[in-house]
C-alpha cells in the first residue's frame, strides 16, 4: 500500500464506474488519454484510487505523466492518434484503430516481458513514441516536429527531444530494439556498449515463449556468417573491451554492423543455452569489478579458454538456419 500526503478518492465500485463514465464522456480525446494514464500509473483497482502516487518506480508521477500530455497536445498533428502506455506515449498517423493496437502488442507486449526477465524500474523520464505511417511521413515529420533529418530508414531515438522516432513501415522490430535502451539506462546505467547493443539487437526479431521474450535468427546472420568465413571476427575479449566511438566504428562507420551481429549473436547463444538471464544478473552484480563484462562472461559460460569458445561459437553460428 503507497502511503503519502495527497488526498484520496473512495467510493464503491458502481459509483466509481459512473463517475468515470461521466469523466470520460466530457473529456477531450486528449483528456481521455490523461485519465487512462492516471489510472494505468497508480494501477488503480476499485474501490480506491490515490492521486499522485509514484509511477512504478519511475521518476514521475501520474500528475507529471498527465501535465506532459497536455504540452503534447499542442505539439501533436492533426490526423494523429495519442495512445497512453505509460512510461511511454504512443503517438501515430495510421488509423486509430492501429495506434492502439501497435501500442498494445508491440509496445506494451515487449515491456511487459523485458521487465518480467530483467528490469525493476522503469525509464526516469516520459518518452514518446511517434509512428509514422510510411517513410515519407517519417522523413517529412522528423524535420517538422524535430527539425532533424533522419540517417536511417528505420527508426532512432532524440535524446534532446526523448522521443522514438520510428518509420513503423519497416516493422516493429527497431522499436523493441529501442525500447530496450530507455530500461537499460534506468536499471544498468553503466552497461558498455556491445551488451547494450547485443540486447537491443537480440529482440529485433522476438516471440513469446511462455510468457517470456525470446530473440529469434534475423538479417543480421548473413554479415556475420560471411565476416566468420572471411576471418574478420574479432575476440570477445576485444569486442567487451571496445568503447562506445570504436563499437560504433569510429568515424567512418567501419565495422558497425559487423560488431552489432557479434554482440547479438552472443547475446542468441548465452539464449539458446539457457545463460542469458544469469549472465545478465550477474553482470550487473558484478559490474564494479567488472566494467566490461569479460570475466563474467567466462565464468557463466564455464570456459578459461577463450579462443577455443570462440571457435565453437563460429560453428554455432554456421549451423544457424532462418526459419
Amino acid at each position: 500500500m503507497v502511503t503519502n500526503s495527497f488526498p484520496t478518492v473512495c467510493c464503491p465500485a458502481n459509483r466509481l464506474r459512473s463517475c468515470l463514465t461521466q469523466l470520460f464522456a466530457n473529456c477531450r480525446p486528449v483528456q481521455r488519454v490523461a485519465l487512462e494514464a492516471v489510472l494505468v500509473i497508480l494501477g488503480a483497482t476499485c474501490p480506491l484510487i490515490a492521486f499522485g502516487a509514484p509511477a512504478s518506480a519511475a521518476g514521475f508521477t501520474a500528475i507529471d505523466f498527465s501535465e506532459h500530455l497536455a504540452q503534447l497536445e499542442k505539439k501533436v498533428p492533426r490526423g494523429f492518434t495519442t495512445v497512453a502506455q505509460p512510461p511511454f506515449v504512443v503517438i501515430g498517423d495510421e488509423s486509430p484503430e492501429t495506434v492502439r493496437r501497435r501500442a498494445t502488442n508491440t509496445v506494451k507486449w515487449a515491456v511487459d516481458r523485458l521487465k518480467r526477465d530483467y528490469f525493476k524500474r522503469d525509464p526516469q523520464e516520459i518518452i514518446d513514441i511517434w509512428l509514422f505511417r510510411d517513410r515519407a511521413s517519417y522523413t517529412n515529420h522528423a524535420w517538422i516536429l524535430f527539425n532533424d533529418t533522419p540517417t536511417t530508414p528505420f527508426g532512432y531515438y532524440s535524446a534532446g527531444d526523448r522521443a522514438l522516432v520510428m518509420n513503423i513501415s519497416t516493422g516493429g522490430g527497431t522499436l523493441v530494439h529501442e525500447i530496450v535502451h530507455p530500461f537499460m539506462r534506468a536499471n544498468f546505467p553503466a552497461c558498455p556498449a556491445w551488451f547494450n547493443e547485443g540486447l537491443a539487437s537480440l529482440y529485433e526479431a522476438s516471440a513469446d515463449r511462455n510468457g517470456h521474450i525470446r530473440g529469434l535468427i534475423n538479417w543480421r546472420l548473413k554479415g556475420l556468417e560471411q565476416a566468420i568465413r572471411d576471418g574478420k571476427t574479432v575476440s570477445f575479449q576485444q569486442l567487451t573491451s571496445m568503447a562506445e566511438t570504436e563499437f560504433y566504428g569510429g568515424a567512418n562507420g567501419a565495422g558497425y554492423n559487423q560488431h552489432y551481429a557479434q554482440a547479438r549473436y552472443l547475446c542468441y547463444y548465452l539464449q539458446e543455452t539457457g545463460l542469458l538471464l544469469k549472465f545478465y544478473h550477474e553482470f550487473v552484480a558484478n559490474a564494479g569489478r567488472d566494467p566490461t563484462g569479460y570475466n563474467t562472461l567466462k565464468r557463466v559460460l564455464g570456459e578459461d579458454d577463450m579462443d577455443g569458445f570462440k571457435k565453437k561459437w563460429e560453428k554455432f553460428v554456421l549451423e544457424l538456419r532462418s526459419p
